[in-house]
């Protein structure tokens, strides 16, 4: 076990690094560059000179990416071109936002899709299952951009209550601690809500499907004929039995959930990364772009090394293939 992690951790750096310098040469080599602001007839030359020599734009570029590179390496991502911060500053104050909303929506994608898949498998090739297995075919082929734009309107109309913007209310320092987290909760539901429902209905077929090969099964049989209740059967012998897949669902749900979120907190207004990220290349601010594809390429590869250890722990069969020499 221990030899595979040091393996996968190795890949994984190895291939961060990669999409970090691709994307560094993709930035700097793009139409537009930082120096095009500096690039100020009311900037006095000298003081011109000055900021590239600062930011290190008079380099080359090869010096430039050693540069960068070695920074990197020793934890300095630079200074924000935008906001005149350490990067690494500004990208803290952000993070637990993202984070929020992302485990709020994994949360919500989960609890959603096993519920109506475990009810779609109940009763297969009934009205509820094909009604259950249409609606999470549209909901998963709606553009997520257009689901959050519907979402404001129509929902954030409808419901006062609901915010359609923001984090927080603009009178919220005047709260108390509960007061606020309630705040925080009403701006939550539907940014969350929406990013959780466009991935909802991989985790619902999954669950359809497995349970359906799983409720066949003899042991299930043997179970009902115990007279224990459907429910029982369900969700205690066969959904963990199925869960396998759902394990591997969960890894490649946050690719998907933190480029989702770029859009979800540009169009609801969150201040997280993906909002961050999104301003930060409109600004040409390469030091930010990087350090958050370098901050969202490390989430993706712990949320996939932890369901591959979740489903070690869940599959006996993987087990014995890690220790297997």
């Amino acid at each position: 076990m221990t030899a595979y992690l040091l393996r996968r951790l190795a890949a994984s750096l190895l291939l961060l690094i990669l999409v970090l310098s691709l994307t560094f040469f993709v930035l700097r080599l793009a139409p537009g560059e930082p120096s095009a602001r500096i690039d100020d007839p009311r900037i006095p030359a000298g003081y011109q000179d000055q900021l590239r020599a600062l930011y290190g734009l008079d380099r080359p570029l090869a010096q430039q990416y050693l540069d960068w590179l070695g920074g990197a390496v020793r934890g300095d991502w630079g200074v924000s071109f935008s906001h005149r911060r350490p990067v690494t500053t500004v990208l803290a104050e952000r993070l637990p936002a993202t984070l929020l909303l992302t485990v709020t929506s994994l949360a919500l994608q989960f609890v959603i899709g096993l519920t109506f898949g475990v009810a779609a498998a109940r009763r297969p090739g009934s009205w509820r299952d094909t009604l259950i297995r249409l609606g999470a075919v549209i909901l998963y082929s709606l553009p997520l951009f257009w689901l959050s734009l519907l979402a404001v309107e129509v929902v954030a109309q409808a419901v006062p209550f609901i915010p359609s913007g923001h984090m927080r209310s603009v009178d919220a320092q005047t709260l108390g601690p509960v007061g606020r987290a309630v705040d925080v909760l009403r701006h939550l539901f539907l940014p969350a809500m929406t990013l959780g429902l466009a991935s909802a209905g991989a985790v619902l077929r999954f669950t359809r499907n497995s349970l359906l090969d799983t409720l066949s099964e003899d042991y299930i049989r043997t179970a009902r004929a115990k007279g224990l209740t459907e429910g029982r059967v369900v969700w205690l012998h066969a959904l963990k039995n199925a869960a396998a897949p759902l394990v591997q669902i969960f890894g490649l749900s946050f690719p998907f959930l933190l480029s989702g979120s770029l859009i979800v907190e540009v169009v609801f207004s969150w201040p997280g990364m993906g909002r961050l990220t999104y301003e930060a290349v409109k600004a040409y601010d390469f030091p930010l772009v990087l350090a958050g594809t370098a901050m969202a390429g490390t989430l993706v590869v712990v949320g996939n090394l932890v369901a591959d250890l979740l489903h070690a722990a869940i599959d006996p069969r993987v087990r014995e293939s890690l220790h297997a020499p």
